[in-house]
């Protein structure tokens, strides 16, 4: 079985917590969805933890703007995060996260961090079998932070749900479990302090993290994916 991770952001202790569980479920493999950094304290022991466990990976857009020495086109608070997290990762870390590719595509499943008009940065608030490539298959995404899964005829549709900030009203890390034809979703609680620690030690002000305790945005914004069925 593999475990479909996302959107860790630097959350050591959330990491940690989903890679038991999904070692409790048995699972003998790890990819990852694209931003493994951002938001929080620790990228660099959380792209360890991905190698240590030979994790395959794909490029989002944290990610992206960390190797690429750009800024966040939205956001100065995500901007002000990536420059500190590049001083807190090795020449090594950074060579890896340069070398993801932006999609995987294997066993009639295609991997994508945003979405399939933009690998990167695309926003799937809305999901519908027109929105999904092809004429079949398993498709994955991530980056709204929002666990979703939506069968359609012939088409299957997952965003594991992001294990370092989600945005769903659940403070659980998310992660989902692909075997075979099957796809379950996962929650999983962890010590959200210990993240609030981190960040405090770094001298991150507590705005920054306070949404983990309510499963938000930054800002205390919850989300939602709407799944279109009438077609």
């Amino acid at each position: 079985m593999i475990a479909i991770v996302a959107d860790i952001h630097g959350n050591l202790p959330a990491l940690r917590a989903v890679i038991a569980r999904a070692d409790g479920k048995g699972c003998t493999e790890i990819i990852c969805l694209g931003d493994v950094t951002g938001y929080y304290a620790q990228p660099g022991e959380c792209i360890e933890a991905l190698r240590s466990r030979g994790a395959r990976a794909i490029l989002g857009n944290h990610d992206r703007y960390l190797t690429s020495g750009t800024s966040c086109p939205r956001s100065k608070t995500v901007s002000g995060l990536i420059d500190y997290q590049r001083s807190m990762v090795t020449p090594d870390q950074l060579a890896w996260l340069k070398a993801l590719p932006q999609t995987l595509r294997e066993n009639g499943r295609w991997f994508v961090h945003g979405g399939w008009n933009d690998p990167i940065d695309e926003y799937l608030y809305a999901i519908s079998a027109s929105r999904l490539p092809g004429d079949q298959g398993a498709f994955f995404s991530a980056h709204t932070h929002v666990q979703t899964l939506a069968r359609f005829s012939k088409k299957t549709y997952c965003n594991p749900g992001s294990v370092g900030q989600p945005r769903d009203g659940d403070p659980r890390a998310a992660f989902a479990i692909v075997g075979g034809d099957e796809i379950l979703l996962e929650r999983v609680e962890y010590d959200i302090d210990e993240t609030a620690y981190a960040m405090d030690a770094a001298g991150f002000p507590r705005r920054l993290y306070e949404c983990l305790y309510s499963g938000a945005q930054i800002g205390g914004r919850i989300d939602k994916v709407t799944i279109e069925t009438n077609e």
